[in-house]
Formats: structure tokens, C-alpha cells, sequence
């Protein structure tokens, strides 16, 4: 019988689970250990393989193939990760590490990539549009990401990872003209303007006073800080016309919108209301605006469906 092996891949934490099947009530283990990134790539690797050490033992079980969630994205042409926030993982030969290092096949895909496939396959996607062509995940927390996940000729998703391993790759597109800088090397693109982050120094910036995001989304339901209102309008606009991107390239049957911002209620009618004037259709949007049913397991469970 065949069993789904995952890997979530955190900064702090690595989380590994096998799947009986492509379900959420079909989990055999879960377990997490500390990624301690600190003590460099080969310590990581090293981690990675307890763990797996860890499943092994605790359930009698081998697997045939292993699917990993990382912090950024495994560049095909270079065979090495990039663009990882864990930065020690950058320009390594991971996924070919893993693959001699546990003996056999491995998928890798961002963390993104791996909320959208969950979502889609065995998450919100299959309850509201069961016969979907594309779903976009959208993930808008401490950073902006995203992926594609497409339904196969044989009926079964997909992630699309794209020739550059850059597929979905939406957070790192220029939204704000001459905006805040970003490590990425251009300025105003869509994590600088719709993170959390972001618009929490929006706010600083105008007020002079610092507040979480919770705090500000808050005040703006009071109706007493103008700020706050200032805030959410500039993030309602600024999503609405970030996502209308989205929808004008691949025009999804879903968008499910993950991360802490992504729980804004306000995204899903005034942020869709916003997205209205920006996308190139006649008629209202009829792309589902979801929010995800899998809460933190998206990523470990992505994994497993690699």
C-alpha cells in the first residue's frame, strides 16, 4: 500500500508526517524537531534525516519517496536551492543531498507550492469547485508568495514549478512605483506593500506609532483612527490590484488566500470589490475567493502529495 512521506521544512521547526492517503483524517505520525539553522546546512540535513529516522521507527514503515516544503525554491537549471530565508540553504545541492542521503526519489517545493497543492487536493478547493482547471494559493504574511497548481490530463494536480523554479511566484512583482526597497533588489513589489510587515510600518510611518497588525485592523473597526483606515484602504486597493494580475494571466477557478493577513475578512468582499476595476472582464469576477481549510497542516501535507 502506498503512504505519503512530507517534510515541512521551517526556519525553527521541521514537521514530517506519513499519509495513509491524500486526506486529512488519514495521518499514521506527526512529528516536529527543531531545525537549529543556526549550526549551518550539513546540521539541517542532518536533522532532516533524524526525523525521518524518528517515522521510520516509531511506525515500521519505509518510504519509497519523499516529498519536502522548503523556505524558498529549488532553482532546475542551477540544481541548488534559492531565494530561501533560511540562508544557509541557498546555492546547496539539496534535493540531491537528500536523494543519496535517504536512497530514494524526492520532490521538492516552496512552502507556498505546498499550501496551494493541499488546499486544492484536500483542502477548501475539492468542497466548493470539486472540478477545478487552476487554483492560485496565495500566501500574504511576513512575506508575500504564492503557486499554481493545475489539474492534470489524468485528472491529477499538479504544481506548477515553472522552468526557473519560479512558478507562482507573485510577492517579488512591482506594485508601488519607486516604493520601500526589498532584498530582492527592486523596490515596491507586493511583500513591501501587502505583508504584514509592511503595512505595519505604513502605519508607523504616518502615525509615529508602532502597532501589530491585529491592532491596527482593530482600531480601523472602532472607526476612531484614521490611520488605521488609511492602513486597511491602502491594503484593500493595493491587494485589489495585485491579485487582478492574477486573475488577468491565469484566471483561476480559486484563489485561496493563506498567511495572517490573508485573514482579514475585509480581502474577501472589499478587497474582491477593489480587484473589480483592475481585471479585464465585463462581467463581475466569478473567481472563488477561499479561505483555506488546513490551517498549518497545508505545508506538511503539501509535502506528502508531492
Amino acid at each position: 500500500m502506498q503512504n505519503y512521506w512530507g517534510i515541512d521544512l521551517g526556519g525553527t521547526k521541521i514537521e514530517g508526517v506519513i499519509l495513509s492517503a491524500p486526506s486529512p483524517d488519514a495521518v499514521i505520525i506527526r512529528k516536529r524537531i527543531d531545525t537549529e539553522a543556526h549550526k549551518g546546512y550539513d546540521h539541517i540535513m542532518s536533522q532532516i534525516i533524524r526525523l525521518i529516522d524518528m517515522l521510520k521507527t516509531e511506525t515500521g514503515l519505509q518510504p519509497e519517496r519523499v516529498g519536502f516544503g522548503t523556505p524558498g525554491s529549488f532553482d532546475p537549471a542551477r540544481q541548488s536551492m534559492k531565494n530561501c530565508n533560511t540562508t544557509v540553504l541557498n546555492g546547496k545541492p539539496m534535493k540531491q543531498d537528500l536523494a543519496r542521503l535517504l536512497g530514494v526519489p524526492v520532490s521538492v517545493a516552496n512552502d507556498a507550492n505546498c499550501f496551494a497543492l493541499a488546499e486544492s487536493t484536500m483542502g477548501i478547493v475539492p468542497d466548493v469547485v470539486p472540478d477545478f482547471q487552476t487554483v492560485f494559493g496565495v500566501i500574504m504574511g511576513t512575506g508575500v508568495g504564492g503557486g499554481v497548481v493545475i489539474r492534470g490530463r489524468d485528472g491529477v494536480p499538479f504544481v506548477l514549478n515553472g522552468l526557473q523554479g519560479i512558478g507562482g511566484e507573485w510577492g517579488h512583482n512591482i506594485l508601488e512605483e519607486n516604493g520601500y526597497p526589498c532584498y530582492c533588489g527592486k523596490s515596491g513589489c507586493n511583500e513591501q506593500v501587502i505583508s504584514g510587515p509592511a503595512l505595519q510600518r505604513y502605519y508607523a510611518k504616518v502615525s509615529g506609532e508602532e502597532r501589530t497588525m491585529k491592532e491596527i485592523m482593530d482600531r480601523y473597526q472602532e472607526g476612531n483612527d484614521l490611520v488605521a483606515s488609511q492602513t486597511v484602504n491602502r491594503m484593500l486597493e493595493y491587494f485589489g490590484r495585485a491579485v487582478s494580475v492574477i486573475i488577468n494571466i491565469l484566471d483561476p477557478d480559486a484563489i485561496v488566500l493563506g498567511g495572517g493577513v490573508g485573514n482579514v475578512d475585509l480581502l474577501y468582499t472589499e478587497g474582491v470589490e477593489r480587484a473589480k476595476k483592475y481585471v479585464f472582464n465585463s462581467r463581475e469576477i466569478n473567481t472563488k475567493f477561499l479561505k483555506p481549510k488546513l490551517g498549518d497542516s497545508a505545508g506538511v501535507f503539501g509535502a506528502a502529495l508531492l
